[in-house]
């Protein structure tokens, strides 16, 4: 038998293979994929680039392509199920326990959703399921819970409730604590939660006890609409295995497994981590240098382009630069400080966007917040400034100049720093890949403009 291979080094083997051509299933690296545990081969795709892995994923027998697909992150998993033919989807998804089938496909693009769906081949209780996520937003509770639970009317007894768990299928992997609820009236399909308790709990309890009677009551639930890092808080602060989700009406519609949410949470933590260092980073590092360029490259010609009109205000200015050399000693310092503030802002925005508070209702306390402290640490900094100018000049009206011309460049950065991200999401552009760029070079066209206009309009006093 070969050596098994670390899932790092299978990573760098997978990596041998060609991107463009198709990938056979005789290549000798595939052919020892059947010897590789699903989790190393999960991990070893998550290292390469979405194409390559799509490809190496279509070559795997149909029992190791579910294990993996379960073992993937959402993210990438999102991407090769993308990728894959409609009879193989099914196929894939279809060997999974239905509660893992309906996470996966409710993560996977629309196009491929609505294939699913459509299929007769599809298990009905995985549409089921999948159709009752969708119906909420992406990205709240709603979207990550499951209909696959026990669920138990009041009336009945410990005896009842625990011959009606044995008459469940024990393929199907279900949540270990079982949920009580109460009709709201005769042949209604709503429900209300009044109660949860284990199966442990259950089996040690007196069997001719009523579950009303055993159950805990004090339970705690999230509504369906809530933002998904609001349940893993309450789940966290908690240390509850399962969360119960509800209607606004208090009606139970679902509950969120803890290992489901965590993994959905941990994926987006990691590439919000990513974008705040200035773009998605472990995309990058799965591109060519070509394409890297490519994705880089308009952003930095558009800056350029604007840093141009920076330079015809400077050379507008000419006349006063010549007569006084030492404005430009001050031009770097103004430049510097406005570029971190706007980046700082810029930053600050982003997190702010990729945890969903830059809806319309929310938009404008970031920007007031911001907006406030950037006003505030530009009149220290303007005058901090200012005093140095007047020390080193000899003349009150220059460090009135320098003044200025600081405390109106940091606002301005502050502002674009704020603003830009906000206006990239919404125009469907990557805000940490756009906000640096064109926040320092609309910072510089307004602070140099600023700068130069005020030692013009006071040239004869500096």
């Amino acid at each position: 038998m070969p050596k098994k291979l670390h899932w790092k080094e299978l990573a760098k083997r997978l990596k041998t293979l060609p991107e463009k051509k198709d990938i056979s299933q005789d290549d000798p690296v595939c052919a020892g994929l059947a010897d590789e545990t699903a989790a190393d081969i999960a991990l070893a795709l998550e290292e390469l680039p979405e194409e390559q892995a799509a490809k190496i994923f279509l070559v795997l027998d149909q029992a190791k392509a579910s294990a993996v697909l379960s073992s993937l992150e959402p993210v990438v998993s999102k991407k090769i199920l993308g990728k894959l033919p409609p009879d193989k989807l099914s196929a894939v998804v279809g060997s999974l326990p239905p509660r893992d089938a309906a996470t996966l496909v409710t993560e996977a693009p629309r196009k491929q959703i609505n294939r699913f769906i459509k299929n007769k081949h599809s298990e009905p209780g995985v549409v089921h399921d999948v159709e009752h996520r969708l119906k909420y937003p992406k990205d709240s509770a709603g979207r990550l819970m499951t209909t696959q639970f026990l669920r138990l009317y009041t009336g009945i007894s410990v005896a009842q409730a625990i011959a009606e768990i044995r008459k469940t299928d024990p393929a199907i992997d279900l949540p270990a604590d079982v949920y009580i609820v109460k009709k709201e009236k005769a042949g209604s399909a709503h429900s209300k939660l009044q109660g949860v308790i284990s199966i442990r709990d259950l089996i040690m309890a007196d069997p001719k006890e009523k579950v009303e009677q055993v159950m805990a009551t004090e339970t705690v639930s999230v509504v369906a609409t809530a933002h998904e890092a609001d349940a893993a808080a309450l789940m966290s602060k908690h240390k509850f295995m399962t969360l119960p989700v509800t209607d606004k009406s208090g009606f139970l519609v679902g509950i969120i497994p803890a290992d489901d949410l965590m993994q959905v949470i941990v994926d987006r933590m990691r590439n919000q981590y990513s974008k705040a260092v200035g773009t998605d980073a472990e995309a990058m590092e799965h591109l060519t240098p070509f394409q890297a360029a490519k994705k880089r490259v308009p952003w930095l010609l558009t800056t350029m382009a604007i840093e141009l009109l920076a330079g015809m205000v400077i050379s507008h200015f000419d006349g006063v630069l010549k007569k006084v050399i030492l404005l430009a000693s001050f031009m770097p310092v103004i430049s510097a400080i406005s570029g971190n503030v706007g980046l700082q802002a810029a930053a600050i925005t982003v997190r702010a966007v990729d945890a969903g508070v830059s809806k319309s209702k929310s938009l404008w306390k970031p920007i007031g917040k911001e907006t406030a402290t950037t006003l505030l640490m530009a009149l220290v900094c303007g005058l901090t400034l200012g005093v140095i100018g007047i020390i080193w000049s000899k003349k009150f009206p220059f460090g009135m100049v320098i003044g200025g011309a600081m405390t109106c460049s940091m606002v301005t950065a502050g502002l674009m720093g704020t603003i830009i991200p906000v206006i990239s999401k919404r125009l469907g552009f990557d805000p940490a890949t756009t906000a640096g760029p064109f926040e320092t070079a609309f910072q510089d066209v307004v602070g140099f403009g600023m700068f130069l206009w005020l030692a013009t309009l006071f040239q004869q006093w500096i």
